[in-house]
């Protein structure tokens, strides 16, 4: 008998990974379960009529395009229409600061690519996405916390010396929070200082639901040098995930024409190119108005849950936990009264009484903040919101008194 040889080992970095992000995903697979965990939109607001038609003459007049390999920057026309949707009075674009990548995940992970040896510093808004830790885990960065809305914030101190530093200042995943004016203009400032890469994700900036959208970053960056097409530090990701629906897998990358060289660089390792016929529906709806039109609905139908949420948090957990009511975005951060409170236990219970939500130490890249939870108003109609409310009040009582 002959001894079988031992296989290599994983890559060590996956013994250092979480399976909530799996949890989530997997959660509207399981019957009765109330999924008030992800960043999931409501499949109701998809146009799917009008994407069925452009998909069709997509595939009918742009064959070889869309069914064939394309440019690995993105398809030209959709280069430039993004172009022309994000230039502004104050920020001058043109094809070569347009990456169209693979929905925003893929921006994250080619980020990390371009910009990180291992062991690298970054600056991240703190609590943070937990997909962006995830597409950094591989290169072992270090962090240093970016607590935005502490009143000794200092954003040079914040950003020197950090490879780059990654904000979402438009309703933060996982917080809600939107940054003010002043910060925006202190980390642009900063920026330009030290050199640093100031990453802006942005992929629920269209999602605002009370008051007037603040001036994104990069248009701040672009009055250093008015006129002239964009080549500053300033790296602005979006997305159409959130916007029409996640399974067109569209995204982009914003910035210096040097950046975008590099992304495609990158990308070439990665998935050679985004889906031609993707982008050729992406582009066919912009060029339509389709994200126009499709938009008040969206606005509606959030807004209504956001405040049936709050208000079934009111009436169920206010015992347990406190909140801001966000403008804007797709969630509620409530942190636990009780400074003891671990939501990783937390999330044992609440699964067990028929609802996902996501425990806060998953938006830590150490894993110590466990006192807080994320929970989605966007996926569940409003007496769904209510029960799952419910039941996370069950949840908080059973880890009280697991007897019961």
């Amino acid at each position: 008998m002959t001894q079988q040889s031992q296989r290599p080992a994983f890559a060590g970095w996956l013994s250092t990974t979480n399976d909530i992000t799996r949890t989530f995903l997997a959660a509207n697979r399981v019957p009765g379960l109330i999924n008030m965990a992800g960043g999931l939109p409501e499949p109701a607001t998809f146009p799917t009529a009008e994407l069925a038609a452009i998909a069709a003459d997509a595939v009918r007049d742009h064959a070889p395009e869309v069914l064939g390999y394309g440019p690995a920057e993105g398809l030209p026309e959709l280069r430039d229409a993004l172009a022309r949707r994000f230039s502004s009075r104050d920020l001058t674009l043109t094809r070569e600061n347009v990456f169209v990548t693979s929905a925003g995940m893929q921006g994250l992970d080619l980020v990390g690519k371009v910009l990180l040896e291992p062991g690298q510093l970054i600056a991240c808004q703190y609590p943070t996405y937990l997909g962006a830790l995830d597409a950094w885990r591989p290169r072992s960065p270090t962090y240093r916390n970016l607590v935005i809305d502490d009143p000794a914030f200092d954003a040079f101190s914040a950003l020197d010396g950090a490879q780059f530093a990654y904000t979402v200042p438009n309703f933060s995943n996982p917080t809600g929070k939107l940054v003010s004016v002043e910060t925006r203009q202190a980390l642009v400032d900063a920026a330009h200082r030290t050199g640093t890469w100031l990453v802006e994700d942005d992929p629920y900036g269209t999602l605002h639901y009370d008051g007037k959208p603040l001036p994104r970053m990069i248009d701040l960056s672009a009055r250093t040098n008015p006129g002239a097409p964009y080549a500053g530090p300033v790296v602005y990701m979006g997305t159409l995930s959130k916007e029409i629906a996640p399974g067109l897998r569209v995204g982009w990358v914003i910035a210096a024409p040097a950046f975008i060289e590099a992304l495609a660089m990158a990308k070439l390792g990665a998935d050679l190119c985004t889906s031609g016929l993707t982008q050729r529906i992406a582009l066919a709806a912009i060029e339509a108005g389709l994200l126009e039109k499709i938009q008040p609905t969206i606005l509606d139908t959030y807004r209504q849950r956001r405040d049936a949420l709050c208000a079934a948090m009111r009436e169920h957990l206010s015992d347990w936990l406190e909140w801001e009511v966000p403008v804007g975005g797709m969630f509620v951060w409530a942190v636990g009264r009780d400074p003891s409170l671990n939501t990783d236990d937390l999330l044992k219970h609440a699964m067990a009484a028929g609802v996902c939500v996501a425990p806060s130490s998953v938006f830590d890249a150490t894993g110590m903040n466990r006192r807080a939870l994320r929970i989605n108003f966007t996926l569940n109609d409003a007496s769904r919101l209510a029960e799952g409310a419910k039941r996370l009040a069950r949840a908080f009582e059973a880890m009280r008194d697991p007897k019961k």
